[in-house]
């Protein structure tokens, strides 16, 4: 056979086994994998690494628009790039519609930007504006693209679509076959703790990490939930910071419901504390839901080890600590004037890695599923995610011995900061492969910009999640009534 790339003498890892073999890779997709491969018109020794998936980064926000019109620092250019050198060979940032705006310009934008991009992408779409004609033409020509996964909020007024909005989003995206992913926040409670703190003059970037409870996230969580299963729509809770929060997700996935959640690095990694500091130095660390403290890390990572986490994803929301970006209204404001976001594209996978399972908290194996493979399945990346003969040869060799201090210029982004300066992390991927092509090897740069494409997705993957049927939804005891019907897609 003949092979453009042979990749031998490494230890292979995917989320359900670990074997010493060979890869051979040609026409950007991987062909055989054996103990011993001969050929190969560049042979690249993995010798005492491992060679794992290309990492999925699935909640990234990248050349995108705040509601209040603040753009984040990274292009698909620096974004891409920086989430090469993370290990990650695929990314799905966010497309956001704003109040007013079409699906159809949104997509437009969105593709002419990612034209940059290194690595291969896709998109979830962000509805903040579900008119009729969104609903009923705009989503359902996105889906026929390829674009099956659409984002709502129930917090920020300029975002949040009520439960009702909700509802009809779910029922469309359930008639596609796509997946609706939500931002679970109770608004009036956030409003709420809002008004209380300033009219007490509480207003520093530190009261952010107590101006949205937990209880704010476990009760949109729980009711995200039951209007899901209202509908039987799969639903994907993203950026997940509670334990309590958690709790819902696993009981919820113990019965049946199609229900997906993710993490992220910040809650397992910073606290509260961290906002406490001289200034508006706190504003660094502000994102939402916000840092809790050290006895949540703790029951998140038993979470994440038990399988209640599909994904831990960056949720890369870079602003800048100036007035481009956190103090884009000025730096003597209040918390809530402040923008919500921190970067992490490039440190997600080493984090994780270095305590997960260098600390062993969990298993390489796990770890493969949470960067890359359960992604590929819940978002409909058929063809990427895991290391077997006709998938695409995106491939990350890790050394897992290597040590490394987390500096900004590792990161690789537009950002003037990284939240994880100074953490000390052990193992790092060494090269990168984007469908058979090199794009980092060494500490360089190997990608030309532009050599990433989109991917067209295909409906989630809800294997052993069999769902609920609501009696009221449900014709043969609901007088035959078909309340939930949408055209075309599955039921």
């Amino acid at each position: 056979m003949h092979f453009d790339t042979v990749i031998h003498d490494g230890t292979i890892i995917t989320a359900t086994e670990t074997f010493r073999g060979d890869i051979g890779i040609s026409g950007g997709r991987i062909i055989a994998l054996a103990e011993r491969l001969a050929g190969g018109e560049r042979r690249i020794d993995a010798g005492g690494r491992l060679v794992l998936p290309g990492g999925i980064e699935t909640h990234a926000h990248i050349a995108q628009e705040s509601s209040g019109g603040v753009l984040t620092a990274d292009d698909y250019l620096s974004g891409s790039v920086s989430a090469a050198f993370g290990g990650n060979s695929s990314f799905i940032p966010f497309a956001a519609q704003h109040r007013g705006q079409s699906i159809d310009h949104v997509i437009e934008t969105c593709g002419a930007r990612a034209r940059r991009s290194v690595i291969d992408y896709s998109w979830h779409l962000i509805v903040s504006d579900p008119t009729p004609e969104v609903l009923e033409d705009q989503l359902p020509r996105a889906f026929a693209r390829g674009i099956t996964s659409f984002k709502v909020f129930m917090t920020y007024d300029l975002m949040n679509i009520g439960d009702g909005g909700m509802l009809d989003i779910l029922t469309v995206a359930k008639a596609h076959g796509a997946i609706t992913m939500v931002h679970a926040e109770n608004n009036d409670m956030v409003k709420w703790m809002n008004r209380r703190l300033a009219e007490q003059g509480l207003t520093a970037p530190k009261y952010h990490a107590i101006s949205r409870p937990e209880l704010a996230e476990e009760e949109a969580i729980n009711r995200a939930v039951s209007l899901a299963r209202l509908v039987n729509a799969p639903l994907f809770i993203v950026h997940v910071s509670t334990a309590g929060g958690a709790a819902i997700v696993q009981r919820e996935k113990l019965a049946g419901t199609r229900l997906f959640a993710e993490t992220c690095p910040q809650y397992l990694a910073l606290t509260r504390q961290d906002l406490d500091r001289p200034g508006m130095e706190g504003a660094k660390f502000m994102c939402s839901p916000p840092l809790r403290d050290a006895a949540t890390q703790e029951a998140l990572w038993q979470h994440i080890r038990a399988g209640t986490f599909d994904c831990v994803s960056s949720d890369h929301a870079p602003y800048r600590f100036d007035e481009s970006g956190k103090f884009s209204a000025g730096r003597d404001v209040a918390y809530p004037k402040i923008a919500n976001g921190m970067p992490g594209i490039a440190a997600r996978l080493p984090y994780l890695f270095s305590e997960g399972v260098m600390k062993g908290r969990i298993t390489a194996n796990q770890f493969v599923a949470l960067s890359a493979t359960n992604a590929a399945r819940t978002f409909g990346m058929k063809r990427k995610g895991s290391i077997a003969p006709g998938m695409d040869g995106d491939i990350a060799i890790w050394n897992p011995e290597a040590r490394r201090k987390v500096t900004l210029a590792d990161q690789h982004d537009n950002m003037d900061y990284t939240p994880f300066e100074g953490m000390e992390l052990t193992g790092a991927p060494e090269l990168v492969m984007n469908r058979g092509a090199v794009i980092v090897e060494k500490g360089a740069l190997r990608a030309a910009e532009g050599q990433g494409r989109f991917v067209p997705r295909a409906p989630a993957d809800l294997t052993a999640r069999p769902g609920h049927i609501a009696k009221e939804l449900d014709p043969a005891q609901n007088f035959g009534a078909p309340i939930a019907a949408r055209s075309g897609g599955p039921a």
